[in-house]
């Protein structure tokens, strides 16, 4: 396995968020602007009409022939990705980033029934309208486990995987997590809001950390709850939960035929479900399961980045950016010591 380490030295920041009305944006963030011209992908899915927002940069200066497919996290939306779509699209390659179903600016149908293999299905969809043939999958923490699933269910759709901080590598039920049913789920959502969502970013995602260009994607979520919509932004989001929790590719790593790569904050204290744990029973973080699925996938690398915790594309994006250049660059072909 080639481990490659990057210091960096946390800056702590303190607080200065102070208390304020959150901005009704809509359901489908009609109001926020992703800073990027936005497609649309329409098709029928479970006999509803649905729509997959999706964002393509175009490569500058020579193209590398290679198209890139960023996934987002839960707690994130396709803007996030996009600066660093645009670092990759100034090296030459093809970036496409979509909105899942049941997310942001995409359709969140009435009791549909969210699976990884239907959203990897959307997505392959999209990605063949979109004339694009074995990518590369760039899936961040919940975009992780739907690479996986993807890599899965078409694994010769799939040129390779860079996985940043994914969820799924372990299964949280299994380690002792209780299973929370749908109603538990929509409790949960129905008291969510700016306030709790930083607080969890802010301890979980930063290590304590704050800094004011974090707020953005605080706001971006909270607007979606707090509008006319909020409603089915909050069944979408309990029914996301549970396809987490019940869906993970934790038994199934052996499995992937393409080669990974993972990129992990060091410092990400997320552990799925772990609040939820009796006492003494210990849910793995996400540093801790990649540790150990690496030694079980086929053909993997790990790449450690120290002191950046579950999103390093927006703790530090250039050094997030500098070693994602380096991965793609090296092509998933760096060897493994003995």
């Amino acid at each position: 396995m080639k481990r490659l380490a990057v210091a960096l030295a946390c800056l702590v920041l303190p607080s200065t968020a102070l208390a304020q009305e959150t901005r009704p944006l809509g359901q489908n963030l009609e109001r926020f602007d992703y800073g990027a011209p936005v497609h649309w992908f329409e098709t029928e899915a479970q006999g509803q009409a649905v729509r997959m927002a999706w964002l393509d940069f175009a490569p500058q200066g020579q193209a590398r022939g290679e198209t890139l497919v960023l996934l987002h996290g839960k707690n994130f939306c396709a803007a996030t990705w996009v600066e660093t779509a645009e670092a990759l699209a100034a090296q030459g390659w093809r970036v496409i980033v979509p909105d899942q179903v049941g997310f942001c600016k995409s359709s969140k149908p009435t009791g549909f029934q969210y699976s990884f293999a239907q959203l990897a299905s959307l997505t392959r969809d999209l990605l063949q309208q979109a004339g694009v043939e074995r990518p590369v999958l760039i899936g961040h923490s919940t975009g992780g486990m739907l690479a996986l699933h993807h890599a899965l269910l078409f694994p010769n759709a799939v040129e390779r995987l860079v996985l940043v901080n994914p969820l799924g590598l372990n299964d949280p039920i299994a380690q002792g997590a209780p299973y929370a049913p749908l109603q538990t789920l929509l409790e949960e959502e129905a008291v969510t809001d700016a306030a709790s969502i930083r607080a969890y970013q802010q301890r979980v995602y930063y290590g304590g950390d704050w800094s004011p260009d974090y707020q953005r994607w605080v706001d971006m979520l909270a607007g979606q709850y707090a509008t006319d919509g909020g409603t089915a932004v909050r069944q979408a989001q309990a029914r996301l939960s549970d396809m987490i929790q019940t869906q993970p590719t934790a038994h199934r790593l052996e499995q992937v035929k393409v080669p990974v790569t993972l990129i992990i904050g060091q410092e990400d204290l997320t552990a799925f479900r772990g609040n939820t744990a009796p006492e003494g029973v210990q849910i793995a973080t996400v540093p801790q399961a990649a540790e150990a699925a690496v030694e079980r996938f086929p053909d993997a690398e790990l790449v450690p980045l120290e002191g950046l915790g579950h999103s390093p594309m927006v703790q530090d994006p250039a050094v997030f950016q500098q070693m994602l250049v380096e991965v793609l660059k090296a092509g998933g072909k760096t060897s493994r010591p003995e």
